[in-house]
């Protein structure tokens, strides 16, 4: 485990990125609706003077939406980011971030022209090493407030049209959390208790999986950047057939408390980690967002669930009838989709029939449900760091669809998709800006791959892998072992040559009582003859 204090040492040298920039959160720049900061390269917004990018009109998508959000310019999130600013950097080349300060997903370098892919490995994969520093690198993100983003804890209309910036400071972990509750909150009408909960901008239509794929891609960059280790990658749970929690023990996301079982256990660090954004309905009674204050301890307590709700964790042949669905959405592209990949994945379509709405929630869902604490709030479910091996691994169910059906991009839906689903609508609330169909593609071309989708030799290195390195860190023990050993061995033979030099010539050292004290037993000569050989929702658990 990396030490804390050499960590927070790379912090100090190690700038983050992420929306809301924090330079972007001035009453200035909310006024001028610009967020186009400098690149600390050259000075210049964008990194303009370099070549970097240059800071221009946002261009949205004019598309119809679908019929499930009857509404327009009641929320902030309506046609992404125009609310809050309608210029933001446009990046050149293989140049990404809201200042153009970083590379495109799966480039690295001084000039972003370095091409690399990185290895998502099945947790239980990972050395003891690996495990410990996965755990580590949680916790600081969790510890470390962010430096260089906020989030907002207000509507623009309660800002006052950006005179008065309503943000909050973070920490690097919880900018996510707060991220997954912000895209999948209710729409606020005005007032206590009038919201319209049928809307989210990820979940339950097409942008659920490409929305998702990026989150991940941005979390995995933060924390390289917190940490350093530009090799870190984000482990996967594959949890196809699983009658429990394997992932629950102190070595990795936290077992069971003793004393309450909706708790974790002391023994983990993740027994003192705080929530937030997890109170969907009290805000919804008041009318209000969440405003990333303390709602106490993370919750969980796995299989004590409804079981009307969800029977148990999904099988592996439930696995592959999702996979075998050539579709990736249909119909309405909400939770009524019949026969689509997508909504069957998410788990609104049976994964035994592909049926649409179905009073059983499967896949994806299932396992928000049998965590049955935190994890079973659609709003708040990032505050378990579970969530975060779970939506790796069913991206990467998303890839082996990807990779098996080799979709057209005329697949994801244009328009007529619930409102923040059709292909150019920019993801909310990325800055940088993101659309929904640059995602809609394979993992390979984003820089990353699945060890358990390698080919046949690679999948067994990678299984021996975690073995070889226990082994390597072992080998000098054994290696003092063997000498040890070996000088047992010849002190033993030296004092048995000294007593036959001293004694070979008496009756005791040729005599009987010698034969028999040293001799062995006499047993059957070998055969030789071959002739004798022998052959041997909102809460995922209301949303139905």
């Amino acid at each position: 485990m990396w030490p804390l204090g050499v960590l927070g040492l790379l912090l100090c040298s190690v700038p983050t990125h992420q929306q809301f920039p924090r330079l972007c959160a001035t009453q200035d720049a909310l006024r001028r609706k610009e967020c186009c900061p400098p690149w600390e390269g050259d000075g210049s917004a964008c990194g303009a003077r370099s070549g970097r990018g240059s800071c221009e009109d946002v261009e949205v998508s004019e598309q119809p939406d679908g019929a499930q959000y009857p509404f327009s310019g009641l929320d902030d999130r309506e046609k992404w980011p125009l609310v809050f600013y309608n210029r933001t950097c446009h990046c050149a080349g293989n140049f990404m971030g809201f200042n153009c300060a970083e590379c495109r997903f799966g480039y690295f370098g001084v000039n972003c022209n370095e091409r690399r892919e990185s290895l998502r490995r099945n947790v239980f994969h990972l050395t003891r090493a690996e495990r410990s520093r996965l755990v580590s690198y949680l916790n600081l993100a969790k510890l470390t407030t962010s430096r260089d983003y906020v989030v907002v804890t207000g509507t623009y209309r309660e800002m006052e049209n950006g005179t008065r910036p309503m943000f909050a400071d973070v920490s690097v972990y919880d900018i996510f959390v707060w991220m997954h509750y912000y895209v999948s909150r209710s729409a606020l009408l005005g007032g206590p208790g009038n919201v319209w909960p049928d809307v989210d901008f990820a979940h339950w239509a097409p942008a659920f999986l490409p929305w998702h794929r990026v989150y991940l891609l941005h979390w995995e960059r933060e924390i390289r950047k917190l940490t350093g280790d530009t090799s870190f990658s984000i482990p996967y749970w594959d949890w196809r057939d699983a009658r429990d929690c394997d992932v629950c023990t102190d070595e990795l996301m936290g077992g069971r408390s003793a004393r309450d079982p909706s708790l974790i256990s002391p023994g983990s660090v993740f027994a003192s980690w705080r929530v937030l954004c997890s109170q969907a309905e009290d805000y919804n009674a008041r009318g209000v967002l969440c405003d990333a204050s303390d709602e106490g301890p993370v919750r969980r307590n796995p299989g004590n669930h409804d079981r009307n709700l969800v029977e148990r964790l999904p099988t592996s042949a439930e696995v592959e009838f999702t996979l075998s669905l050539p579709n990736y959405d249909s119909g309405a592209l909400d939770r009524s989709a019949n026969m689509s990949f997508r909504n069957t994945l998410e788990g609104f379509g049976d994964p035994r029939t592909g049926l649409g709405s179905s009073s059983r929630l499967g896949m994806h869902a299932a396992l928000h449900v049998f965590m049955n604490g935190s994890m079973s709030s659609v709003q708040g479910s990032a505050n378990d760091p579970i969530f975060l091996l779970h939506h790796a691994f069913v991206d990467s169910i998303y890839e082996q669809w990807l990779r098996r059906h080799r979709p057209s991009p005329s697949q994801y839906p244009e328009s007529n998709a619930p409102i923040g689903h059709n292909s150019d609508y920019y993801m909310v609330p990325f800055l940088p800006l993101h659309r929904n169909r640059e995602y809609f593609i394979s993992s390979k071309d984003l820089g990353y791959e699945y060890s358990y989708l390698l080919d046949a030799n690679q999948r067994l290195a990678e299984s021996m892998r975690p073995y070889l390195e226990e082994l390597r860190d072992v080998w000098p023990w054994l290696l003092l072992v063997g000498m040890c050993g070996g000088i047992i061995a010849i002190t033993m033979a030296a004092a048995f040559l000294t007593a036959k030099r001293r004694y070979g010539g008496s009756s005791w050292a040729h005599g009987k009582s010698w034969r028999n004290a040293l001799s062995l037993p006499e047993r059957q000569p070998l055969i030789r003859s071959s002739e004798t050989e022998e052959s041997h929702h909102r809460n995922y658990q209301t949303t139905i």
